[in-house]
């Protein structure tokens, strides 16, 4: 009989075992790696079928300087991908393009991933939205400037801008934040674009956040919150942008 009871423990066993590890995989392998499809190689991540049958938005993730490379696994450092990875669920595409190590976001190469995605799946143009950190601020707000009829909103976290590219930028629901002990990317970057975003329309699509006591890497807890997830998906290219008057400033970790 005691046998008969541990062949029963070692089969309930192996079937537990057998099911988390379905489930593991099953769940990591919504994101996956794209190479040689774009002019970027990237990670993408499709939500549930649920979701992905009914034209899905798409949200760009642009890394960091430090993310920079040849190894797409470094974006899974911090920022959306790792987010996902942690257990969050987005309601839409992810895609994280990862740039060479020396060179900037450029917004035509971008375009391409946007483009290679849209070719692949039926989504929603009228949500099309970009977020990234430090050089991925940048990046954003270099892809916006560039093409502003196609994001529905962005968000830029210690980065900065071409000033030249202030009303095109205008024209599209903004959250910029930078913290002001950033010895990195002085605040003063985000600044200026945020005066020549608002000397075009005073702003109206702009909410700026200066965030008392932070400095470059605290910004990264952005990323960790439901709160960008939940503005930038609020938006849509065909609706009146409706911004929130008041937006929690993130706590220094």
């Amino acid at each position: 009989m005691h046998w008969l009871v541990e062949a029963i423990f070692a089969t309930m066993k192996f079937s537990i075992l057998f099911l988390f590890t379905f489930i593991t995989i099953g769940y990591f392998a919504q994101v996956t790696a794209v190479r040689n499809k774009a002019d970027y190689p990237f990670w993408l991540y499709l939500p549930s079928d649920s979701i992905l049958k009914n034209n899905p938005p798409v949200l760009i993730f642009l890394h960091g300087k430090s993310l920079s490379g040849t190894d797409l696994e470094r974006v899974k450092r911090y920022g959306v991908i790792h987010e996902i990875e942690n257990g969050r669920s987005v309601p839409g595409i992810v895609i994280a393009p990862q740039t060479p190590v020396g060179k900037g976001w450029d917004a035509d190469k971008v375009l391409s991933v946007l483009k290679y995605i849209q070719s692949e799946y039926n989504t929603d143009t009228n949500r099309v939205y970009v977020a990234g950190m430090s050089m991925g601020g940048y990046g954003t707000l270099r892809f916006v400037g560039a093409y502003p009829e196609v994001v529905a909103a962005g968000v830029a976290l210690c980065g900065g801008g071409n000033t030249t590219d202030g009303c095109d930028l205008a024209s599209v629901p903004l959250w910029i934040q930078h913290g002001n002990l950033d010895r990195a990317v002085p605040i003063t970057e985000s600044e200026k674009i945020v005066r020549a975003i608002k000397d075009c329309n005073g702003g109206k699509n702009l909410i700026y956040t200066e965030v008392k006591g932070a400095d470059h890497g605290d910004l990264e807890k952005v990323f960790r919150t439901d709160e960008m997830y939940d503005w930038l998906f609020s938006f849509r290219k065909d609706a009146e942008a409706v911004l929130e008057s008041v937006i929690e400033e993130p706590e220094k970790k």
